[in-house]
């Protein structure tokens, strides 16, 4: 019988955690009101130290796992790469934009003031300009996507947001009246991409030569999952104790942020499944691309948010809403693709 494949328990109940995150951040914030605020005034160029630290530790052990080498065969199969990198920078960005525009703008006129529909398109625009770099593996795993290939399409977008992010970012917030802080948005990327990609290519490198490739994967990477989970949490927590004032006057904003969060996924899972089905792509390379359009690198969006607009922004506060709502949606694409498995 075939190996039945399991999705981790953490990661299973990701949505749980979240919400279990936001009752408890929101209790906090409500319990210590104006006392916490000494937090959020923790700040070195627009960029909060505490959240800094707790984003990098989930950003890091991500970065562990990339393996640049891996691009050196790229040629041989490349329609899955351009399949997935047209999805990710020239359809997602902008049609996260569009969707955002439509909803936040127009349809909940009646419902969110101007300034406030701005900031909740800006965050919108912030999860569209970033892929996803690390559950996108478990999605692989999930739909037997080749955990090769998606190691290089993963390692090609990382590049490519080094590059691609700020640009993509000032371009689609010129499109909103928002002032855009170039300093502080190219500082963030520093921050949280560019540090922690360095300093886990260069781990990478070093460990491997030691210990060798088993034992890095086997046994150096799993010793930070828990750190990675500890950081998710707590990060969570803080956010939802300064957006709680937000959330209880008015607590319908969370199903209307999610509404255009959840067709964005589905658009685009179905543009890119098919697309790579037009080109003729394997299965194992069609699922994790079009797997990775539909997801989200929503550690690089928070931070960034926060950096931009600060911790009680609505920005902010749609990029967490964004990963309450990412895995159950993504698990039923992942049951999607099995279904439509050729």
């Amino acid at each position: 019988m075939p190996e039945t494949k399991k999705i981790a328990f953490f990661e299973k109940y990701l949505t749980l955690w979240v919400a279990l995150c936001i009752g408890v951040g929101i209790l906090i914030g409500h319990l210590a009101g104006e006392d916490i605020t000494f937090l959020s005034d923790m700040e070195v160029y627009n960029v909060n130290i505490p959240i800094a630290i707790l984003i990098w530790l989930m950003i890091y052990p991500m970065m562990l796992q990339i393996d640049f080498g891996s691009i050196k065969g790229v040629g041989k199969a490349p329609k899955g790469l351009i399949l997935t990198l047209v999805i990710n920078w020239l359809i997602k960005p902008f049609t996260m934009a569009f969707f955002a525009w439509i909803f936040f703008d127009k349809l909940y006129a009646a419902y969110i003031e101007p300034e406030l529909a701005e900031e909740y398109i800006a965050g919108a625009i912030l999860l569209g300009v970033a892929p996803c770099t690390a559950m996108v593996f478990v999605w692989s795993y999930l739909t037997d996507g080749d955990p090769n290939y998606t190691l290089v399409q993963v390692s090609v977008n990382d590049l490519i947001i080094l590059v691609a992010f700020v640009p993509l970012v000032g371009l689609l917030l010129g499109i909103t009246d928002i002032t855009i802080p170039y300093g502080t948005l190219v500082a963030s990327v520093l921050i949280f991409v560019v540090v922690p990609l360095i300093a886990g290519v260069i781990t990478n490198k070093i460990m491997i030569s030691r210990k060798g490739e088993t034992w890095f994967k086997n046994e150096f990477l799993p010793k930070f999952k828990p750190v990675s989970i500890f950081a998710l949490l707590l990060t969570l927590v803080l956010l939802f104790a300064f957006q709680g004032p937000n959330i209880l006057n008015n607590p319908l904003i969370i199903v209307l942020i999610a509404i255009p969060l959840i067709i964005q996924t589905y658009f685009i899972f179905f543009i890119a499944w098919f697309g790579g089905r037009k080109l003729k792509l394997p299965h194992a390379i069609c699922s994790p691309a079009a797997m990775i359009g539909a997801s989200n690198f929503f550690e690089l969006a928070v931070a960034v948010a926060i950096a931009l607009f600060g911790l009680q922004s609505p920005a902010a506060l749609v990029t967490v809403v964004g990963v309450l709502v990412e895995v159950p949606i993504m698990l039923s694409l992942v049951a999607l693709a099995n279904r439509w498995k050729y």
